[in-house]
């Protein structure tokens, strides 16, 4: 496909536990539109209480796409992501559907709505690096990474190895991570809708506090059963990594609720970063009624 479609998207952004996936099926209704999942994780089928997947009744009768369509054990890709989610767009806007594109997954945002093309693999390379990664650690690799690429290396954390695993593999491929996420050109026209609260240390302590009172172990340990610990994407998942650890005895229940809560925390800080550098978001406030913010914020820029 070429060029810059005329339909317009809408996107709600921002950090976890902010009340996107609410907002998201309000506008969806407001403006006869069908909700996108843009949450990495929410991809995966059965993972529900850990990601706060909204439940069919939460859903209000409102279509939503690109819930459960990856096993556990499937690695994702932002590149996968694309591919799935423009198809998902396109169907809709032929339809004269309104897509509500809903997740804090910031690439995966990206990916789907802006013109992005995202450089092949080569599998000796990759397994190379991540034998690396086992023997040596992440940092170990970070510093390399910032050795070869200082600005790719700045906008890494160091503690994610996956990450730091594949950016190594495209400037080893390719001289340079490619553009510096800087540039903001759309695949689609989109109105972007940015969410955020101040309290959202207390709300998200209060969702992970939720989610293991809401069966998030016994998830856990179904999952295991099904792959869940070789998943490579799905196994590092807020919670569900942390009670993987306490399923291998190496934390207690309570401290990997902890672990969970410091983890998400270090989470939105990093969701914040991300979202705040786009221009294009118009941020409403948490403090009054979000639905007329956002529905003005849409007629203003349709």
């Amino acid at each position: 496909m070429t060029g810059v479609h005329q339909a317009r998207v809408v996107a709600v952004v921002g950090p976890t536990a902010a009340g996107k996936s609410d907002l998201g099926v309000a506008l969806a209704r407001a403006l006869g539109g069908e909700v996108v999942n843009a949450d990495s994780m929410q991809l995966y089928a059965g993972m529900d209480v850990g990601t706060a997947k909204l439940t069919a009744d939460e859903r209000g009768g409102v279509p939503h796409h690109l819930l459960d369509v990856w096993d556990v054990t499937v690695t994702a890709t932002a590149a996968a992501y694309q591919e799935l989610c423009r198809a998902v767009v396109d169907d809709l806007l032929a339809r004269g559907v309104v897509p509500v594109l809903v997740g804090g997954s910031g690439l995966y945002v990206r990916a789907a709505l802006d013109r992005l093309d995202f450089p092949g693999t080569d599998a000796a390379l990759r397994a190379q690096l991540e034998a690396e990664l086992e023997a040596q650690g992440p940092q170990a690799l970070h510093a390399r990474l910032a050795a070869l690429d200082p600005a790719a290396a700045t906008r890494m954390d160091p503690a994610n190895g996956r990450r730091v695993v594949r950016a190594l593999e495209v400037v080893l491929l390719t001289g340079e991570m490619p553009g510096a996420m800087t540039a903001y050109e759309p695949f689609y026209p989109t109105t972007y809708l940015g969410l955020d609260r101040s309290d959202l240390t207390g709300r998200t302590d209060l969702r992970v506090d939720r989610m293991f009172g809401h069966g998030l172990v016994e998830e856990v340990r179904r999952l295991e059963g099904q792959g869940l610990r070789d998943g490579v994407t799905a196994s590092r998942a807020l919670g569900y990594h942390q009670v993987l650890a306490m399923l291998a005895g190496t934390l207690t229940e309570e401290g990997a609720r902890e672990a969970t809560k410091a983890a998400t925390r270090r989470f939105v800080r990093r969701q914040r970063s991300w979202f705040r550098r786009d221009p294009r978001v118009c941020w409403l406030d948490a403090e009054r009624d979000l639905l007329p913010q956002a529905l003005s914020a849409v007629g203003s820029t349709a």
